[in-house]
Formats: structure tokens, C-alpha cells, sequence
């Protein structure tokens, strides 16, 4: 069964095609600059046989970014498949679910207008999710659609968890609450350590992981038993760590503050916390932290000062998650910076070992892929181990099909 896993933003969209049974990668690649006034539109595409080509295309709108991607998947030189009716489902990326979605579901007419319906609380993400699933069902009509969102994940955390101490009514007429992101990273992090885990003799049903979805985005997520009890981000992804523009958590009381001092608006102190803060806002250099790092090594004060109050953060979350857990079998690193800076991952580790975190700084600084780096005596095993969200869709999407065909429903 191949399916198709699509990631639709604004203007771009990001697509695998997936052998279901193998879960090998047919092709994948990006349509950038889609409905950009002064065009400059591209498709960078791949297949496992073919190797990379980029193709330069305006792209009005979504449905002539799919039209393209399509033409490239059955080109005869650089495609995968022989027709589009080759592929036998889509499965699409939704960031925000609210407390509707809690499972992948089969997307109709009614969901659609529920998908909608929670672009008040994710206004950048859910709309661009909308235009690429519209496309698919113009163009690929009786092509089972799939909607699988970033939030599912977090779905079981308890009450005490996810509810904001303001007014009960703000969560009961406004959805005011936590509801976490990264859910489809997460989960399939937190699946491969448990599967570890099971192999060192510790039992799925008792197990305790911190996951650490460390890029450009950042999030942590507490999980006993496979269930998400905690999640640092909150009602939007502005919560939790430090990010590359991001500021994390933050004394709501400076923004009123700064909205006073400086006559902002909404808007203004939106781009603030969104968009110039995190690592680019304290260190002035940039939101990558390959540059961070670099510049910190070389002396940059700012630089070495971003990149201790990142880490710090993330040290500071994995203790509270252990407290909230009542103990710790596993701490999985994951993401751009969580799969690759070493440093970051030393940094983080060094001083919880009073938690059982040893880390072994040689398999550290030699970890390529997934990777197991704790010392022989830790008693928390320490994994890094890259992340697959769109493998993770390709199974859910399959799941959910199988599940409607047999009648047994969703997991």
C-alpha cells in the first residue's frame, strides 16, 4: 500500500511517498513559494533511485503545487509510481485537533469543517493544513484522506495537567487549556524506547520517558506507561523551552508590561514572543544553534549566555518531569539539535546524576543515528534517536483505514 503523507504550510508543502509494507521512502521533497506574488516558486524533489532534482514552477495555489508534485512522482525519469492512482491513501498533517480529535480520523465534509472550526487556535497552522487536504480531494477524488494531528498524542494527559489556573469558564466556553505539540514526534520516539527499554528487561506498562524534541521548535513530554501524563507546550507552541524565536515560558505579566510601555498590539507582542525571541532574541546572532554554538566557542558572550539558558531549561523540565512521574527509566533526545549537538545533550545531563543520568561522553560525541550514550552504571538509560513524523503518519493513516474496514474502530 503506498501512501502518500503530505505537510501543508501556507505557501509550501512538504511530501514522502511511503510503501506502507516496507515503510520505505519512494520520493519525498518540498513545493516552495506557493501563491508568492513575484513567483520564484520551486519543487525540490528525491527518490530512493533516482537521486534529487529541482524544478523551477510558479504555483498559484495549492492545487497547481499538487498537480506538479504529482507530475513529478509518475515522471518517467524521476518518479516513483506509474499513476497517481497508484497511491491508495494520503495521510495530512494537522497541528490542532482541540479536544475533538484524539485519534487519526477519515477525513469527510463534517470533519473538514471541524479542522476549520480550530483555526482559532492554531490561526497559522490549521488553514495551511486545509488548503493542502482541499487539493488532494479535488485532485485524487475517491482517495481515502486521513487527518492526523500534532495534539492526539497529548490527549491523555489528566485534568490537573492541561487546565490553566485562570476562571474554569475560559476553558469551558473559549478552550482555554493546555494541549501540547510535537504529538506525532513524540510518539514515535517514545515507541522506539519503549521498545529498548523492553529489551533491558523494563515493562512497557510501568515504563517512564522524557522525550525531547529539540529544533527550531522545542518541546518535552512526560510518558508512563506509553500515555502522556505532561507536555511543555501549552494552549499555543509560545510554552515550555526556549526555541530559535520562541521565548518559552515567560512571566505573562512582561508582556502586559511591555504592551503598556510601548503602545503594541496584539499582534506586536505576537511577532515578539513568536518571532523575535528565543536563542535569535537573547544572543542577536541567529535561531540556529549551530550558530549559537559556534559563535559561543569563539567567545560570543550572548551566544554562550542563549545557549546556557536553553539547555538549563530543558535540565530544568527533565527534573520536574521525574518529580511528576515519581522516577525515570529513559530521557530520548530527538530533533534537529537533539539528534545532533552533543554538546547540547552533554550540557543537559551534566549535574542530574543525582536522577541516574550518566552520561558516557565518548558514545556521546560519536552518536550518529539512533544511539544509546549512558555509561555502563547510569540507572536512566539515555537515548538518541532520530524522529520519522512522517513514518509515524503513514502508520497511523493505515491504522485507521484497517480499523474502518473491520469494524474494530480507532485503536
Amino acid at each position: 500500500m503506498k501512501v502518500l503523507v503530505l505537510n501543508s504550510g501556507s505557501s509550501s508543502l512538504k511530501y514522502q511517498l511511503i510503501d506502507s509494507d516496507s515503510e520505505e521512502v519512494l520520493a519525498k521533497g518540498i513545493a516552495e513559494r506557493i501563491g508568492v506574488k513575484g513567483g520564484g516558486g520551486k519543487i525540490k524533489h528525491e527518490t530512493a533511485k533516482n537521486g534529487k532534482v529541482e524544478v523551477d514552477v510558479d504555483m498559484a495555489d495549492h492545487d497547481q503545487a499538487m498537480d506538479r508534485v504529482f507530475k513529478l512522482l509518475t515522471d518517467p525519469q524521476h518518479g516513483a509510481i506509474a499513476s497517481v492512482d497508484d497511491i491508495s491513501a494520503v495521510g495530512h498533517r494537522v497541528v490542532h485537533g482541540g479536544e475533538r480529535f484524539v485519534e487519526p480520523v477519515v477525513i469527510n465534509d463534517e470533519i473538514l469543517a471541524e479542522i476549520d472550526k480550530m483555526s482559532v487556535l492554531a490561526p497559522l497552522h490549521n488553514p495551511a493544513n486545509l488548503k493542502g487536504i482541499k487539493a488532494c480531494i479535488r485532485l485524487m477524488p475517491g482517495v481515502p484522506q486521513v487527518a492526523v494531528f500534532d495534539t492526539a498524542f497529548h490527549a491523555t494527559m489528566p485534568d490537573y495537567a492541561y487546565i490553566y489556573a485562570l476562571p474554569y469558564n475560559y476553558y469551558t466556553d473559549y478552550g482555554v487549556r493546555r494541549y501540547g505539540f510535537h504529538g506525532t514526534s513524540h510518539r514515535y520516539v517514545a515507541g522506539q524506547a519503549l521498545k529498548l527499554l523492553e529489551e533491558q528487561g523494563v515493562s512497557r506498562e510501568t515504563s517512564k520517558i522524557i522525550t525531547c524534541h529539540l529544533g527550531n521548535g522545542c518541546s518535552m513530554t512526560a510518558i508512563v506507561g506509553g500515555r502522556v501524563v505532561d507536555t511543555s507546550m501549552g494552549m499555543t507552541p509560545a510554552e515550555g523551552l526556549v526555541m530559535g524565536t520562541r521565548s518559552g515560558d515567560i512571566d505573562p505579566a512582561v508582556l502586559l508590561y511591555l504592551a503598556r510601555e510601548q503602545q503594541a498590539t496584539p499582534d506586536e507582542i505576537d511577532d515578539l514572543i513568536n518571532k523575535r525571541s528565543g536563542l535569535l532574541g537573547i544572543s542577536g546572532i541567529s535561531s540556529d544553534m549551530r550558530d549559537i554554538a559556534k559563535a559561543a566557542a569563539e567567545g560570543n558572550r550572548r551566544a554562550e549566555l542563549a545557549l546556557s539558558i536553553f539547555c538549563y531549561r530543558v535540565k530544568k523540565y527533565i527534573g520536574a518531569y521525574a518529580a511528576a512521574m515519581g522516577g525515570l527509566d529513559a530521557v530520548v533526545f530527538t530533533g534537529g539539535i537533539g539528534e545532533n549537538s552533543s554538546e547540547v545533550r552533554s550540557r543537559v545531563c551534566k549535574g542530574l546524576e543525582f536522577l541516574g543520568i550518566q552520561l558516557d561522553e565518548e558514545k556521546n560525541r560519536s552518536a550518529r543515528g539512533l544511539a544509546e550514550i549512558c555509561s555502563s552504571a547510569s540507572r536512566v538509560r539515555i537515548f538518541v534517536i532520530p524522529t520519522n513524523e512522517e513514518r509515524m503518519i503513514a502508520r497511523e493513516t493505515v491504522g485507521v483505514l484497517q480499523s474502518r474496514k473491520t469494524g474494530a474502530g480507532v485503536r
